[in-house]
């Protein structure tokens, strides 16, 4: 089957993912593009998986102020070469992740990074519903601000796929004027 170029040109705007790597998903899609992006958003998946214990020794402090200068967020993501964290797509990433945080207001990182104190007082404000309050209070599970259908983990797991090395949002701070 012979694969348009211009589809294959949409499918590597839409991902950012090499044009060689669009046009192998669409021939396995037989053509259709929407099938194409999920048979690479497995292939990201698995590749992040594959990276998910790699060392992260190397990365970037971010920070976000907002307009109004009543909220700060500084933030340290981790990958495994300073050449990443000197990417643009890392960069961008490390940005709206900050911004994220300001506007969301997550508690903590993950699930193991929750006080123990926080997550007993929530057993009675949330009924006992831990999932709805990880999903609300932790960073990686929480719908991303751009895109609801999005959680920040996957958003992460994309572009480990995209830059090929682990990335791991090591901290962060959030501050707010009067808090």
């Amino acid at each position: 089957m012979t694969i348009d170029a211009n589809l294959v040109k949409e499918l590597r705007d839409e991902t950012n993912l090499p044009m060689m790597t669009c046009k192998a998903a669409l021939a396995k899609a037989s053509g259709d593009k929407e099938k194409a992006k999920e048979i690479l958003r497995k292939q990201g998946m698995e590749t992040a998986a594959k990276k998910s214990g790699r060392v992260t020794k190397e990365g970037a402090i971010g920070a976000y102020i907002h307009y109004n200068g009543r909220v700060g967020v500084m933030l340290e993501l981790g990958c495994e070469s300073d050449f990443v964290a000197k990417n643009d797509q890392f960069k961008a990433l490390l940005k709206d992740l900050a911004m994220h945080i300001a506007f969301a207001d997550p508690l903590a990182v993950d699930r193991n990074a929750v006080p123990a104190a926080a997550v007993e007082k929530a057993r009675t404000d949330y009924q006992g519903n831990l999932e709805k309050f990880y999903a609300e209070k932790c960073l990686l599970e929480q719908p991303f601000y751009k895109d609801d259908k999005l959680k920040v983990n996957d958003l992460i797991q994309q572009h480990i796929a995209k830059l090929g090395e682990n990335l791991v949002v090591r901290r962060f701070s959030r501050m707010e004027v009067g808090q």
